[in-house]
Parts: C-alpha cells; structure tokens; sequence
C-alpha cells in the first residue's frame, strides 16, 4: 500500500519520494536493514549493531499488530521506520506502540525524510488503533533527539522505564490522540 506524500518545501526528498506501508516480509524491507546496519555499524561498531538488529528481529513487526513504512526514491529505499506493540502497555491502558527501526540514508538527510517517516508511522498507528507511542533513540545519534523534540515528542525520565531496552537508552513519548 502507499501512501500519500506530504511536501516539506520545494526541491526536497520528502516532496518526491513514495511512502510505501508494508509487511514485516516485503523483499523492500531489506533496503532499511541493509541502511540500519551500516549506520549501526558506524556509530557503535559492528557488535553493537549486530546486538540492536538481533533483538527485535523482523517479525516482531508483523500484521496485524505490526508494519513498516519506508521511503522509496527513484527506487531506492531511502528511509524508513516500524512499529510494533509496546511490551509494557496494560490492556486496561491506552494501546502504546513502539517505534524503531527510524533511519534515514546519510546521502539523503536534512531533505525532509525523517519527519516524513514519522508522519507516516503516526498515521499508520493510529490506522491500527493505537493511541500512545514510545521510542528509545542511543546517546551516539543527536540528530535523532533532535527530530523527535522538533516534532513534539517528550523526553521520559529513564529511571521511570522498569525495562530499558540497553544501558543508557533515550526515551521518548508521544500522544497520538493530541
């Protein structure tokens, strides 16, 4: 299924590129693990991103509960996102999602993509019925802290959160019914 495109101003990724919300299995998906691990690799070597990619393998994003969205341009998957229920959230609570696997290609940042992807992860969660959203972001990206105060998110206290995902997690918190 894709999804419509918002434009963030003339001339930028974000006005060309197709949103595509899929499944956990799509062969695409494979373009934002491919881009995930590079990045990981980068920013906390070839361990660490092997432990965040092992675990939440790709099926923790299956339907119904589940999906990806990517970003395609000029056929290339340029960004990308998914979620999938949030462990902690309590029946008798608002239904919470998690976000993870937000990336965006180094040769396409700063073009709109990001917020993009969120926009369009928001909107397929609220399609799914949830109502509240949770993410954890790593101390080594800034420009990921920086996307998600910009747009509204709330920074959690950590000593709040009973089960960090790793050792110096980031979290944050968004009302999807604001």
């Amino acid at each position: 299924m894709t999804g419509a495109v918002r434009s963030d101003g003339p001339g930028t990724d974000a006005e060309t590129a197709r949103i595509l919300r899929v499944e956990h299995d799509d062969p695409r998906v494979q373009g934002l693990l491919d881009g995930l691990l590079e990045e990981y690799s980068e920013r906390y070597g070839a361990e660490g991103a092997a432990a965040e990619l092992g675990r939440y393998p790709i099926t923790e994003f299956a339907a119904p509960h589940g999906r990806l969205v990517l970003a395609e341009l000029d056929g290339e998957i340029v960004a990308g996102g998914a979620l999938r229920p949030y462990p902690g959230a309590t029946e008798d609570g608002p239904r919470t999602v998690e976000f993870k696997r937000i990336w965006t290609s180094a040769r396409h940042r700063r073009r709109g993509l990001g917020r993009l992807i969120m926009s369009a992860l928001e909107e397929t969660a609220r399609d799914l019925g949830y109502e509240a959203v949770v993410l954890f972001t790593g101390p080594s990206q800034p420009e990921a802290v920086a996307l998600y105060e910009r747009i509204g998110y709330r920074w959690v206290d950590p000593t709040t959160i009973e089960d960090l995902p790793y050792p110096k997690a980031i979290p944050f918190a968004y009302d999807l019914r604001a």
